[in-house]
């Protein structure tokens, strides 16, 4: 199994959804993330280590199409994650 396939057993929703995510979608997403702060695991946004009430913002509706993506960081030579990064993208 590789380490993404192993990762997204986590059970982790999709952040990007036609329509939105509804609030129990991002209460329980949310909830995700905390699990893993606890474990020591970073949760970076456009670079910045965040805290818990910045998080929201990765939910949040732009007119410019854009939206944010997870990419779960690994250490290449355990396979274990270091840090959720969430980065800006956009939907042409």
């Amino acid at each position: 199994m590789s380490r993404t396939e192993a990762l997204w057993k986590l059970n982790l929703p999709l952040l990007h959804m036609e329509g939105g995510m509804n609030e129990n979608g991002k209460d329980s997403y949310i909830a995700g993330l905390k699990r893993y702060r606890e474990r020591g695991i970073p949760i970076v946004i456009d670079g910045e280590v965040c805290t818990e009430p910045d998080w929201n913002r990765i939910f949040e509706a732009r007119e410019d199409n854009s939206f944010y993506m997870a990419d779960f960081v690994s250490d290449d030579e355990t396979g274990r994650l270091t840090e959720i990064r969430f980065d800006r993208v956009y939907h042409k």
